[in-house]
């Protein structure tokens, strides 16, 4: 190509571009436009930057008409009893059954599985390792993977509608994971604080509780945290295997939306309460929680 040539292509490629900068122009005057619409419509639903009325009505709600503290709202005449009452049958009673025995079965089974393994070299230990590590990369997703297999084995037992029962299962899937976790704090404890207690005549039951625990606290309160999440947040599992009757908060959150319209205030409303006892736990045990969670970090 001689240079006139090229000089004639590269005039041409400076014409085109300036001739193609409207078009761009009006193309991103449309999708501004298109923005906008989308804007207007969620505007238009209820869905604000900020409220247009500063009130807590959502909360007014959120307390005497939702079911979330309670199955139906007692009025400020009644007695405890009958508060109570109406608390057993409501959503936050449900989670509170899902998330308190979740957490109770998973520390029966973490801290001595944890102990056991960083403590004792027996036969099979490390496949037993292994296997583990392979289902802390399943966990819970097991139970979605296999739903329909899941249902089908809760039906025929019987208890498809049992809070207990669906702990259980929540606590099959947190302890490969915490079980690990909890392991890499007892690892690091120095065998010579267990050699001394037992040559005092300590039991092992005792060197766990007065040496072990104590030592990590930071791992427990980790491992806490995650096992109550366990219970507390998990969704389809729930809504498929219990009744209506015994929905627990994050299906009750679920019900909120509808295809044609979603109450926004009471849906950020119930979102904010469900949220809180969480980050009150993580408030209380934020220092045992930073530190644990750096420390695995570091040690698995």
């Amino acid at each position: 190509m001689s240079m006139r040539e090229s000089i004639f292509e590269s005039m041409r490629d400076d014409i085109v571009h300036t001739l193609r900068w409207p078009i761009r122009v009006v193309e991103d005057v449309q999708e501004t436009i298109a923005g906008g619409t989308a804007a207007a419509n969620l505007y238009s639903q209820g869905i604000f930057a900020s409220p247009d009325q500063w009130n807590l009505s959502a909360y007014r709600w959120l307390w005497t008409e939702s079911n979330f503290f309670f199955e139906s709202y007692p009025g400020p005449n009644a007695g405890l009893g009958e508060y109570w009452r109406q608390f057993t049958n409501s959503y936050l009673a449900n989670s509170l059954r899902l998330s308190i025995p979740t957490v109770l079965f998973s520390m029966a089974l973490i801290i001595p599985g944890a102990y056991t393994l960083s403590r004792n070299d027996f036969k099979g230990r490390k496949g037993l390792l292994y296997g583990y590590v392979m289902l802390t990369q399943v966990g819970g997703g097991l139970g979605i993977a296999a739903l329909v297999a899941l249902y089908v084995v809760f039906n025929a037992a019987g208890i498809t509608n049992s809070h207990l029962a669906l702990a259980m299962f929540y606590s099959a899937g947190a302890v490969p994971f915490n079980t690990w976790l909890l392991k890499t704090f007892m690892d690091n404890i120095p065998e010579s604080y267990t050699e001394a207690a037992i040559m005092d005549g300590a039991s092992r039951g005792r060197i766990v509780w007065e040496i072990i625990l104590p030592l990590t606290k930071p791992g427990l309160a980790v491992v806490l945290i995650f096992t109550f999440l366990a219970g507390w947040n998990e969704f389809i599992v729930a809504q498929v295997m219990l009744g209506a009757d015994g929905y627990p908060l994050s299906v009750g959150l679920y019900a909120l939306t509808d295809e044609f319209a979603t109450p926004w205030a009471q849906f950020a409303a119930y979102a904010l309460v469900y949220a809180t006892p969480v980050a009150l736990i993580y408030f209380f045990s934020q220092r045992y929680v930073e530190s644990g969670l750096s420390f695995g970090g570091m040690e698995g």
